[in-house]
Formats: C-alpha cells, sequence, structure tokens
C-alpha cells in the first residue's frame, strides 16, 4: 500500500533487519530498498481502506503447511520524504533526524551504503537497547519464585522482521495503570485523571472504566506554543545519543538529556530542577505513581569510542524533587546483568533482559528477585501499570516457547499463565489489565510492524479469551516487542476493547486525499464492534491513551495545517477537539519534524508535549528542538 510522505528528517536507522541472533546464529540482513523519490505533484490514488466491517479472520499458527515455493517476507521500504500529506515538494531535513545515517557497529547505513562503527559505540535507534548473551537452556526448574514447567514442546524459531516505518502516522498508544500506577506517556498507559495528576479517573489498563473523562474542551480550542527546548549538542565524535524518556505530573514536564533529566515548568517552560547522570537513558518506563516516583535503565558513564557502555544501572526517580530514590545493579551468574527494558507494577520495580529479569521493592530498592544460572526459562521483560506480567522464554533458541504470566510482584510467583503457540519468538504486552499481548505469528504481518494478531487473555485463569486478527496492510499499529515488550503503538485499550488505528487509504471520490480512522475490537468476542472514528480528509487520527471511558487521539495534519487532539466518546465514537495546533509555517516546521513514530508525545490539562528521542550531530538548520509544547488559554 503506498504511503504518505512523512516528515523530511529520516530518523536514526535501525541495527539491521530482523531479531538478535544468538551467538551460534549468524545473521544476514536482507538488502534494504531502494527509497523512492518525494512527489513533486499529489500520489496517484492509492487503494481503498479496509473492509471495517469484516470480522477477523483467523490465522493458523506458525508451521502451518505453507503453499510450496512461498518466498521470505521482503526487506521492508525506505519511506519517502516530506512533511505531510500532499506536500508538493520535498522540504530540507532537519530537527535531529538525518536523511541518511551510519549504522552502528558496522551494520549497513541506509540505502545499502556500509558504515564504519561509529564513536563512542554508537547507540542504536530508540527502542533498540544492546542486546546481551542469552543463558543456555539448562535443565531445572526456573528461579525467582517461578513455579514453571520448564518442560516445553519443539518449536520452529520465528524470526521477526522489525523495521522502521515511517508512514506519516501518529502511532503513540496507551494502556492506563490504575492503583498504585499512572500512565503519563504513549508506550503503553494511561494517565490517571487523563493528565497524571494522581487522581483516579483513567480505565486501569483497560478493564472496566472507572471515573469519568477528565479532559475537557476549553471554549477557544486554538492552542498557542508553550515552550521549545533546544536539541542538545552531542559530544565531539559521536553520532547520535539517546536522549528517551519523559513524563508529565501536575506541575512538572521531565524530559531525558544527554545525561541528565531536567524538569520543566509544564506551562512556561522555565527549568525547575535538572538530574545529572552518569550515562544516558537506555530505556525509562512511562508508568508514574502517585507520588511521581518512575524508573529508568542507564548506563554507568558516557559512552566511548572503544567502551560503548552497557545498561547496566536501574534507578529509582523523584520527578517532583528532581532526585534519585535508589540505584541498584543485577547479575547473572558473575556477569552484569544489561537491561533492554523497565516497568513498574505492584509496588515492584522489574527490568527484563536477554540474560533474565530482576526485580527490586519501589520503595526501598531491595532486590526481589534476580536471574539464575539454573534457569531453564528467563523474563524477556515485563509490563506493569495495574499488574505485573513477565513474557517469559523457555527452551533453548531452536525449541523456544513463550510464556505470558501474570506475576506476584513481590515474590514472582506465577498467578495465572498463558502458553502462546509453538513458533512465536517475540510478543509485546499491550495491557496488563484486561491482558493484551500483541506478536507477529508466522511472520505474517508482512510490514515490519511485528502484529498479526492480538490475544486478549483472562489474567486470572490464564485462558485464552479470543484472538483479534489485525493484518499489518489494514491496522497501523505496531510493536517493537524484541526489547521494549511495552512499546506498543496505534493502539490503546479500555472498556473491554481494543481500540486501533488503520492503514491510511485513499479517501475516495476524485481527490488525492488520504485519511484513516480508529476502530474498535471487542476482547471477550474478538470481533469489531462497528465503532469508527475518521480523520477527516488529509489526516490521519491515532489513539494516544485512555481518558476514563474516552479515548485521547492525536490528528497528524496535512502540510498547510497544524495537528489535533481530539476525545472520542466511547460509547458513540463523537469525536470533540480538545486542541488545534497553529498552522503557520514556522510551528507546523517543528510540528511536522516530531515524528510520533520517533518521537514521545502526551497530552494532558490542555497541554501537548512533542519530543525526541535522539540527539544528533546531523544538522541542516540553524536551530532544532527535542521539545516542543503545545497549550490553549
Amino acid at each position: 500500500m503506498s504511503q504518505p510522505p512523512p516528515p523530511p528528517n529520516q530518523p536514526p536507522q535501525q541495527p539491521g533487519f530482523g531479531p538478535p541472533q544468538e551467538p551460534s546464529e549468524p545473521q544476514t540482513p536482507p538488502a534494504p530498498a531502494t527509497p523512492p523519490t518525494p512527489p513533486a505533484q499529489p500520489p496517484q490514488q492509492p487503494p481503498a481502506g479496509p473492509d471495517l466491517n469484516k470480522a477477523p479472520q483467523p490465522q493458523p499458527g506458525y508451521g502451518y503447511p505453507q503453499a510450496p515455493g512461498t518466498p521470505p517476507p521482503a526487506a521492508p521500504p525506505t519511506p519517502p520524504q516530506g512533511p505531510g500529506y500532499g506536500y508538493p515538494q520535498q522540504q530540507p531535513a532537519g530537527y535531529g533526524y538525518p536523511a541518511q545515517q551510519p549504522g552502528p557497529y558496522g551494520q549497513p547505513g541506509p540505502y545499502g551504503q556500509p558504515q564504519q562503527p561509529g564513536p563512542y559505540g554508537q547507540q542504536p535507534p530508540y527502542g533498540y537497547a544492546q542486546p546481551t548473551v542469552p543463558m543456555q537452556a539448562q535443565a531445572g526448574q526456573p528461579g525467582g519464585g517461578r513455579k514453571v514447567n520448564a518442560q516445553v514442546a519443539i518449536i520452529v524459531s520465528a524470526v521477526v522482521a522489525i523495521a522502521l516505518i515511517v508512514g506519516g502516522g501518529v502511532w503513540y498508544a496507551n494502556s492506563s495503570g490504575k492503583d498504585d500506577d499512572k500512565q503519563t506517556t504513549a508506550e503503553g498507559g494511561d494517565t490517571k485523571g487523563g493528565e497524571g495528576d494522581g487522581k483516579e479517573g483513567g480505565s486501569g489498563d483497560g478493564g472496566a472504566t472507572t471515573g469519568e473523562a477528565e479532559e475537557k474542551a476549553p471554549a477557544a480550542t486554538g492552542s498557542k506554543v508553550l515552550f521549545q527546548v533546544p536539541s542538545p549538542k552531542v559530544p565531539k565524535g559521536v553520532t547520535t545519543i539517546s536522549i528517551a524518556g519523559s513524563w508529565l505530573t501536575d506541575s512538572v514536564y521531565a524530559k531525558s538529556g544527554l545525561s541528565e533529566i531536567t524538569g520543566y515548568d509544564r506551562k512556561s517552560g522555565t527549568k525547575k530542577w535538572a538530574l545529572d547522570l552518569p550515562g544516558p537513558v537506555c530505556a525509562a518506563t512511562s508508568h508514574v505513581t502517585e507520588d511521581n516516583k518512575t524508573a529508568i535503565v542507564h548506563k554507568p558513564a558516557m559512552p566511548s569510542k572503544t567502551d560503548p557502555q552497557a545498561c547496566t544501572e536501574v534507578a529509582v526517580v523523584d520527578l517532583a524533587a528532581g532526585s534519585k530514590v535508589w540505584t541498584k545493579t543485577a547479575k547473572s551468574g558473575t556477569m552484569p546483568v544489561s537491561f533492554n527494558n523497565v516497568t513498574i507494577g505492584g509496588g515492584t520495580v522489574a527490568a527484563g533482559s536477554t540474560s533474565g529479569g530482576a526485580a527490586w521493592d519501589l520503595a526501598t530498592g531491595d532486590e526481589r528477585w534476580a536471574p539464575k544460572t539454573s534457569d531453564s526459562c528467563y523474563d524477556a521483560g515485563y509490563g506493569g501499570g495495574a499488574k505485573l506480567v513477565a513474557v517469559r522464554k523457555c527452551g533453548s533458541y531452536d525449541q523456544r516457547q513463550l510464556h505470558i504470566q501474570n506475576v506476584d510482584p513481590k515474590t514472582g510467583d506465577v498467578l495465572a499463565e498463558y502458553k502462546m503457540d509453538e513458533g512465536i519468538e517475540y510478543a509485546a504486552v499491550v495491557s496488563t489489565d484486561p491482558l493484551v499481548v500483541a506478536a507477529d505469528v508466522g511472520d505474517s504481518a508482512g510490514d515490519g510492524s511485528g502484529i498479526s494478531d492480538f490475544f486478549s487473555i483472562d489474567n486470572k485463569t490464564g485462558k485464552l479469551r479470543a484472538r483479534l486478527s489485525a493484518p499489518g496492510d489494514e491496522f497501523a499499529a505496531r510493536c517493537d516487542a524484541i526489547y521494549k515488550v511495552e512499546n506498543c503503538t496505534g493502539v490503546t485499550v479500555g472498556n473491554d476493547r481494543l481500540y486501533i488505528a488503520t492503514e491510511e487509504h485513499d479517501s475516495g471520490g476524485d481527490s488525492y486525499s488520504q485519511t484513516n480512522e480508529v476502530v474498535a475490537f471487542d476482547l471477550a468476542t474478538g470481533k469489531q464492534t462497528g465503532q469508527r472514528a475518521d480523520a477527516g480528509e488529509n489526516y490521519e487520527i491515532f489513539p494516544l491513551r485512555m481518558d476514563g471511558p474516552d479515548v485521547i487521539a492525536y490528528k497528524r495534519p496535512p502540510y498547510d495545517k497544524g495537528g489535533q487532539v481530539v476525545s472520542i466518546d466511547g460509547e458513540s465514537f463523537k469525536e470533540t477537539i480538545l486542541m488545534e495546533n497553529p498552522s503557520t509555517e514556522a510551528v507546523r516546521d517543528v510540528e511536522s519534524r516530531m515524528s510520533p513514530d520517533y518521537s514521545e508525545i502526551q497530552f494532558g490539562q490542555g497541554g501537548l508535549y512533542m519530543s525526541s528521542v535522539y540527539a544528533s550531530d546531523f544538522t541542516s538548520r540553524e536551530k532544532e528542538y527535542s521539545v516542543i509544547a503545545f497549550g490553549t488559554e
């Protein structure tokens, strides 16, 4: 399906296609596609959109007999450049995203150009932390309080092709946290009360809706720029550094920098505090507790050309005081664990990796469990919020099975477990209550999204409630299930329904305009409900999070307008505009380059905050920004 031109700046390239390989499994990435030339005139009409009324079709499990001669999935195409739909010509690249960028550690750069290893070890793109060597499968019972049967069936390993797909859509979603957690970003959770104010009012992680919607339309929906934060300059010789992580509280918008986190007044942008870190942030949870605590993984020092540094430090940060509460590490045998992801659930901070998972008491930092070399399984990652869910891998590399486990956050004991079909190598947690998991079954998505199906699971019994078919060519959600287990975008969960963005398509008629929709699936039946919210001509709409029973969504605009934030009524699907950004060229230029595929986006209390996840030495303009904030009067 043809894609509309995204912003002209291309984000950092991923470190090769496909999942990380075991030491004995060499990997040969497919050849990148040749980049298309941006259109100088409106594109030809693309194919019509998905059939929004049909029931999902069951997908065969991996290993299902295939037609002879079926070719392997092709490499994802390199997207065209351009700031918005139908824009007549290409604009200069900028705002931290180079048009071409060397791949880290000698990986091929864009368009097949070989590159030398980047200086300072060069960080892989957001969502791709450095892998550690996985534990070899051993006989014995898993540790850490796990009551799991270690025996698994022989399976055929599936390779999930995860690649950057720049389609011009806003793919940020949340599944809210409740009880002791609240969600403030667009990476798999909801904000309590809608804006991180610590009030009940979100919908948990998508379960029975509690409270009412907090976000109300202002008298005047037109917004203005509240503040902008210049992009930090990377050290000499460094290509890119991760600046992932942003959070929203009642009074503070906090954002990671090169080796610090800074808290800004959410209305004026005045710096309220700065927390120095010894090295860059590798991963950050989007969950924030009622008393404004969150968790990050960072490096113990700044990377250098000879020492890229591992992501070994797990820390809890107080966003109100701007201070660290504690910092911990863990070992697998005698080796320090380099963590790929971190989350908060049930008063526990849990971090996962290819060497196993570890957990600590949120308040004290006391260890709750750590990897054991006798384990035949390991926790690749966790989903947090209302509950704590582990994605646990069992068996050797060529005999893998995923166990989705609702665990006791204090002991790690398994409360309920669902074993996924053989051959599914990666899974992502979209919501923990109700429990919804996304996976690419048999590499059938075919678009690099990492999703072909969603699995609705009873987190009390571990039984499958429903399987929701979401073909990659029809739906725009995507997950980075290789490392960032909670990093799913374009989808959110509430009212026991899954709300998902469709792929863009021709809006009909004789015009060249394109559009998309948000549609709903019933998590009990796996069928579409018939609810549909249209983006409008030349807009793309994608859900951000739940606000009580309603869905908060961002509309990425045409090239000549500003973006919008809307609230979608959970029952009627009526859209209410909460914010419309300025259409002036200077503002549009910054907003359009905050591509939501490679930035973090949050909305609350009438404020919209968009931020980059990487700082780069590639510049083509005098001024670049890592944050832009909008607000209504």
